[in-house]
């Protein structure tokens, strides 16, 4: 299995549609996953400082089986209110769990720290989130300075003057029997991004002339200094169509991290919320192993993607041409 076989979209999945929307002047926005006819859905928090919404319900061990869109958004913990309006949409769709009375949508959604990029003052709201979701469709999308990704910074470690342009990435990956794995990520990280197939740092912090530091040598000898808490994070989904069950999608986001593992240097930190759900539209047998394998390699790939898109903006350099 290798990167070369990971080009292709999150919408590659059948029953998957992907919607943004953005503040393009203020530069924050959102991303919605949305499943119409529900998935089955799993989540693994590994950044000691997240911002999440309804992760809780997709304990196995708890009652709700099937989500209906999922939320990635910039913002800080001010983002999470795009969810509602994701869930305004699907409300008026009568899309969601039957309560008898009505139906109550089940949105997930997690967040990430844009706010020293752009207005601070602006964040998505109930509002972006209803645009991203009425916008979502099965057709492809840009990467890079796009719905969740538009204020995504990198390698902040060295201090965010420092800082290079993260984006919003995605990958697919076929596996055997017709199965689908794919991912989409926005990469917001205090740490710099390596090629797992080179080793050689792509992207990350750089100086004044736009050559990349050494950002692990800058914190050790300044002991951790620029390091702030929770103003990072990065989030993002597999979706397949494995027929597995919620502790199965859960395993399948907890291995889908080895691939910001390979790509994220360092990764998981106390100033990082990383996040990833996994959600599967059911249909074909396989095995958690495959999903997860996949699920890692599709992760890597989408992290590539969404750093070597990212424009140059706010004075902030991106690897892609602007």
């Amino acid at each position: 299995m290798s990167m070369q076989n990971t080009h292709g979209s999150l919408i590659d999945v059948p029953g998957v549609k992907v919607g943004h929307a953005a503040d393009a002047l203020k530069q924050t926005g959102c991303s919605v996953v949305l499943f119409e006819d529900g998935a089955v859905c799993g989540v693994d928090v590994r950044g000691a400082a997240p911002g999440t919404r309804e992760t809780d319900l997709l304990n196995p061990t708890n009652l709700i089986d099937k989500v209906h869109a999922v939320v990635l958004s910039g913002g800080s913990a001010f983002g999470l209110d795009a969810a509602s309006g994701v869930m305004q949409w699907l409300e008026q769709r009568k899309i969601g769990f039957d309560a008898g009375v009505t139906v109550v949508p089940i949105v997930p959604a997690a967040v990430l720290f844009d706010l020293t990029f752009g207005d601070p003052a602006v964040r998505p709201d109930a509002q972006m989130g209803y645009r991203a979701v009425n916008a979502a469709s099965a057709t492809p999308f840009p990467s890079g300075n796009t719905g969740a990704g538009i204020g995504a910074t990198i390698g902040k470690m060295a201090g965010i003057e420092k800082a290079m342009k993260g984006g919003l990435g995605t990958a697919s990956m076929n596996g055997p029997d017709g199965l689908i794995v794919a991912a989409m990520v926005a990469v917001n990280a205090v740490g710099e991004i390596r090629d797992p197939q080179t080793g050689q740092t792509i992207a990350g912090a750089c100086d004044a002339q736009g050559h990349l530091l050494d950002i692990q040598a800058s914190v050790l000898n300044n002991r951790d200094s620029h390091f702030s808490a929770g103003t990072n994070t990065t989030i993002g989904i597999i979706c397949c169509n494995a027929a597995f069950t919620k502790s199965q999608m859960q395993k399948v986001a907890q291995m889908a991290h080895d691939g910001l593992a390979r790509t994220i240097y360092p990764v998981h930190t106390l100033s990082d919320g990383d996040t990833l759900f996994a959600a599967t539209t059911g249909g074909v047998e396989t095995t958690v192993n495959i999903v997860g394998m996949m699920a890692a390699e599709v992760m890597a790939a989408a992290v590539l993607d969404g750093v070597r898109a990212a424009r140059s903006a706010h004075g902030v350099r991106g690897l892609a041409a602007s």
